[in-house]
């Protein structure tokens, strides 16, 4: 199994006296893994307990923004267009649970 690490990830196991075996991937690859890893991201996070969620919560943000720094845009790009998507369509603060629509009658 191979997957998309933090960049120090391979030194920190060298200093626990481990031997990594890594390879740098190219621009397409990268590319791929980067949209791959919120979802392994987004598991680690569900899994995770109170104690350790935050931790979690910080690999997400860090992989969106390399992602996004990957397609071109900054943080405050990001953060741009996350409170203009607030700001239309609200946040999560209300914690409704949609269930899909009604049939109309006549």
């Amino acid at each position: 199994m191979s997957k998309l690490v933090r960049d120090k990830i391979p030194d920190i196991i060298r200093a626990r006296g481990g031997q990594p075996v890594t390879r740098v991937a190219d621009d397409a690859e990268s590319r791929q893994r980067l949209i791959d890893k919120p979802a392994e991201e987004a598991g680690e996070v569900r899994d995770a307990d109170g104690l350790h969620r935050a931790g979690e919560l910080a690999d997400v943000l860090e992989v969106v923004f390399a992602l996004a720094e990957h397609d071109g845009l900054s943080r405050d790009d990001l953060e741009k267009l996350r409170e203009a998507k607030a700001a239309e369509r609200g946040g999560f603060a209300g914690r409704i649970i949609w269930s899909g629509n009604l049939e109309r009658g006549e």
